[in-house]
C-alpha cells in the first residue's frame, strides 16, 4: 500500500506503473467499479479513472444578429461598469456614491455594445452562431497500481450487476 499524503498536499496524478482493470463506455460504470472497490476497504489512492479517445463536441445554442451581440455585449459591459462605478463609490461621499455608481454602470453599458458590435462585425458573418463546446472521452479506462491488480480483480468478481466493458 502507498504511504498517505500528508493534509494539504496534492497527491500525484500518476500511479508508478499502472494496470488496465477495465475500460467502459460510460463514466458512471467506472465511478461505480471505483466505488465498490472502496466499500470492500480497498486501497483506492491507488486507482485512477483516465478519460481516453477525446473529442470535441459544440452544441449550437442560437442565431448570431447584431441585436443579439449588442445584448451580450450590453450585459457584459453593464456588470462591469456597475463594478467600477462600486470601486468609485468607495471613495464619494453621500449622494455622489449613488451618481458614481450609476456612470459606471452607464458607461459600462455603452462600451459593452460598442465592443459587442465592433466584435460581431470583425467577423464578417463566418460565425453567426453561439454555441457551448466541451471536451468529453468516449471510453473510461480504470488503472490500478501493479502491485494491487490481482487483488482489485479477485474483488471485482464478486461485484453484483458487474458493468459490462466494451469488446
Amino acid at each position: 500500500m502507498a504511504a498517505s499524503t500528508p493534509r494539504g498536499v496534492r497527491p500525484s496524478l500518476a500511479l508508478d506503473f499502472p494496470q488496465s482493470l477495465g475500460v467502459f463506455d460510460k463514466y458512471e460504470d467506472a465511478q461505480r467499479t471505483v466505488d465498490y472497490l472502496s466499500d470492500q476497504q480497498f486501497a483506492v489512492q491507488n486507482v485512477m479513472i483516465v478519460g481516453t479517445d477525446l473529442r470535441q463536441v459544440e452544441r449550437i445554442t442560437g442565431r448570431l444578429t447584431y441585436a443579439r451581440a449588442a445584448m451580450a455585449g450590453a450585459a457584459s459591459g453593464a456588470w462591469f461598469g456597475l463594478l467600477i462605478g462600486i470601486l468609485l463609490s468607495l471613495f464619494s461621499t453621500g449622494g455622489d456614491a449613488w451618481s458614481a455608481i450609476l456612470t459606471g454602470l452607464l458607461i459600462g453599458l455603452a462600451f459593452g455594445i460598442a465592443f459587442g458590435v465592433a466584435g460581431y462585425a470583425a467577423t464578417g458573418g463566418r460565425r453567426d452562431f453561439t454555441s457551448v463546446s466541451q471536451v468529453v472521452a468516449t471510453r473510461y479506462e480504470v488503472l490500478v497500481e501493479h502491485k494491487l491488480l490481482l487483488e482489485a480483480q479477485q474483488l471485482l468478481q464478486q461485484m453484483p450487476g458487474r458493468p459490462q466493458q466494451p469488446l
